[in-house]
């Protein structure tokens, strides 16, 4: 296993952890509700969805570097 496949396992599942803490309750349905949408991002909600948009640009990085010097 290379360390870009490690480096892509840590960082997929730090995504997953985080996509799921981020997950509402309310919601109608698997898409939630119209209403939950519309609003805007306050505090630890924030900062996790920063943190989640940094680590899936992160991982496109990887990706990119993995599939050009592996392979």
């Amino acid at each position: 296993m290379s360390l870009f496949n490690a480096v892509q396992i840590v960082i997929s599942v730090a995504l997953v952890l985080l996509i799921l803490s981020q997950v509402r309750e309310g919601g109608s349905g698997f898409f939630g509700s119209a209403q939950n949408t519309a609003r805007t991002r306050r505090g630890l909600e924030r900062t996790l969805f920063q943190i989640t948009v940094a680590l899936i640009v992160i991982f496109l990085v990887v990706s990119t570097l993995s599939a050009r010097f592996t392979g």
